[in-house]
């Protein structure tokens, strides 16, 4: 090993001479012992021909080697081309041989041709392999990480022969599912069956477990990683091939887990004529433009060539994130569309109404909200305020300036809801819906509709980036209940199906995508833990990494979210989007509604907002009292002096 690091140390001129060199010994070695083992004699080394086919052969045959670039492949990571290489080397070498000796009269049988050029490359293929396995081994001891890769097939293979070289990992063995690959060696690697794999995992110490199906569906990818989670190893996956044909990505480039390959939920190519329908060359605003949705809508609505996109959001900082990241986007991928940053609160119905009329918007996306169940319910009168005057005033204005179109990013919280955030979401549709009714009777109207969906993944709020964070710092995981569930989907696909949906709309429509199946938030967490290589910490296995403790629910939360309201619900031209059509006021008895809404938030009146709530036609079942901080506070100091006067008398 210390010579091999010598010559490993030599400079790249250096390498190739000796190689030269070597190969120059091996075609001497190879001539002579073809003779030799043709004819059992040596009395042809004194014929001067035979000599001088040797040297003439010998300097063609390095030559051809140059040509074909054996010189210039680097031992490490030395390939099978490489071998390809010394073959027709040698049959090219072997074609000289007896094309001399037939020209000089045939100094040697015919037959030595064939067997030198086997000789040939034996000697120059096999030695080559051989210092390459040293070489391998040799990184090999270095590295730290045992690994076994899922997935014998054609990823795997690829990640298998970057991974011999990056000094990191070392690959024992493949894993796959695939009943003829078992029991075979690829790439000299064994192939196990995954409940056969244990084993290997004990006696190599085996820390990682390298996900490398990058074409699987995602439905196919949730049940290997089931299979998976029960192993005590971390998983990490390799990008997706799409990403990696669009040289977006690298095989090698390992990561965690997406929580999408979790939940099993394989995406629905949108419908490109949906996409462009609202929005090519037409002048778009998204309120909320820097929050979770709205910054993915952003950046969907950009790729479909709008003549304009207006970036509305009170958030300084939002807005500039989001503003740099779209010009980027616009410069890479050489787009024409204006960017308008714009701040503002959609409580500004004027601010509102002259920036629309200003640029004359066609297509407006209201995804401006307070969506934290548990801080709306600590600020009920803001909540009210931004939810729904904030949309109201919107949509009125929106009106006002003619716009074609109004699509409302709604919740399923607004469907039988239990605290105020998702009432006063419930409330927003209802405005929708009686300015819809006025609307459909113009010519020429606003489309008003609303798209009702659950949680998306890696939003601002979301559970998942929380769980991650709390398995990094060592636990315990906390969930508020064991049996709570939550639909989710991931940001892209939402805004996707957000732009679709709005396409559909004809006039106070309520859409509702498909969530899947409702994932039960207990089960997601151990996921995570065990992906993560990790024991979940409980009484069955007190030695357990990581704990998940229940922190019970939070106000206004419930265990089991909906997504409809009434069972009238229909399929569209979409497989993902269904419409819904559920009871509604009229526009006057909604402005009533309000208008008295509006007194009891002036005065702070939280019984009032309360009773209001609960006498609005949106099934408002709340789980637990008023929960505004300041109404509390000041609702504890007169219950103070309240006690104290009695006292006193």
């Amino acid at each position: 090993m210390q010579r091999l690091q010598f010559l490993w140390q030599l400079s790249r001129t250096n390498k190739r001479i000796v190689s030269v060199l070597v190969d120059t010994v091996l075609i001497f070695l190879a001539f002579h012992l073809a003779i030799l083992v043709r004819s059992g004699e040596t009395n042809y080394f004194s014929y001067p021909a035979v000599w001088g086919i040797q040297v003439v052969v010998t300097l063609i045959t390095v030559v051809v080697f140059a040509r074909l670039g054996l010189y210039r492949a680097v031992l490490r990571y030395l390939t099978f081309q490489a071998l390809f290489v010394v073959t027709a080397g040698a049959v090219v070498s072997a074609t000289v041989v007896a094309a001399l000796s037939f020209y000089m009269s045939d100094p040697f049988p015919r037959t030595v041709p064939i067997i030198y050029g086997a000789f040939l490359a034996l000697f120059c293929g096999g030695p080559r392999v051989v210092v390459r396995s040293l070489v391998a081994q040799s990184y090999a001891n270095n590295q730290n990480k045992e690994v076994l890769i899922y997935g014998a097939g054609s990823g795997g293979r690829q990640l298998a022969m970057a991974l011999r070289s990056s000094g990191e990992y070392r690959v024992r063995a493949f894993v796959d599912g695939d009943p003829t690959l078992c029991n075979t060696m690829i790439l000299g690697l064994p192939v196990f069956a995954i409940e056969d794999v244990m084993p290997v995992i004990n006696k190599y110490d085996i820390s990682q477990i390298l996900l490398a199906v990058p074409s699987a569906k995602r439905s196919r990818r949730k049940l290997i990683l089931d299979d998976l989670a029960k192993l005590p190893v971390e998983v990490l996956t390799v990008p997706d091939m799409t990403d990696i044909v669009s040289g977006k990505a690298k095989i090698d480039e390992l990561k965690d887990v997406a929580i999408e390959d979790l939940l099993g939920r394989d995406p629905v190519a949108p419908q490109q004529v949906l996409l462009e329908a609202n929005i090519k060359d037409k002048v778009v605003m998204v309120t909320g433009a820097g929050g979770s949705i709205g910054s993915e809508l952003c950046r969907q609505i950009v790729e479909q060539n709008p003549t304009a996109i207006i970036l509305f959001e009170l958030s300084e900082f939002g807005l500039y994130q989001i503003d740099r990241e779209l010009n980027l986007l616009k410069q890479q991928k050489g787009l024409s569309c204006d960017i308008i940053p714009l701040l503002g609160s959609v409580q500004r119905q004027h601010r509102l109404e002259t920036i629309m009329a200003s640029f004359k918007v066609q297509t407006v996306y209201h995804a401006a909200a307070y969506k934290h169940v548990p801080l709306v319910e600590y600020n009920v009168i803001e909540g009210v305020r931004n939810n729904v005057y904030g949309t109201y005033y919107t949509a009125t204005a929106a009106i006002k300036a003619g716009v074609e179109s109004f699509v409302l990013i709604s919740t399923d919280k607004a469907v039988r809801p239990t605290n105020v955030m998702g009432t006063t979401k419930r409330m927003a549709e209802l405005g929708l819906q009686a300015l819809a009714e006025q609307e459909n009777e113009k010519a020429n109207g606003t489309r008003f509709c609303m798209v009702r969906f659950g949680n998306v993944l890696g939003s601002s709020g979301s559970v998942i980036p929380l769980f991650k964070k709390q398995i990094a710092a060592g636990g315990p995981v906390t969930v508020t209940h064991p049996d709570i569930t939550r639909y989710f989907m991931t940001i892209p696909e939402a805004a996707q199906l957000v732009i679709q949906a709005g396409a559909m709309g004809k006039g106070g429509d309520v859409f509702v995508l498909d969530m899947g199946e409702s994932v039960k938030i207990t089960d997601l967490a151990r996921n995570l833990i065990q992906l993560s290589g990790l024991e979940v910490k409980a009484e069955t296995n007190p030695y357990g990494d990581i704990e998940i403790q229940f922190a019970g629910l939070r106000p206004g939360e419930k265990l089991y979210e909906e997504l409809l309201i009434g069972d009238n619900v229909k399929q569209t031209a979409h497989e993902r989007i269904m419409t819904a059509h559920e009871v509604h006021l009229s526009l006057s008895d909604y402005e009533s509604l309000i208008n008295e809404l509006d007194l009891a938030c002036h005065g702070m009146d939280h019984e009032k907002i309360r009773s209001l709530l609960l006498s609005a036609p949106t099934g408002f079942n709340p789980t637990d009292g008023i929960g505004d901080l300041v109404w509390k506070h000041n609702h504890i100091d007169d219950d103070v002096i309240n006690i104290h006067q009695a006292v006193n008398e």
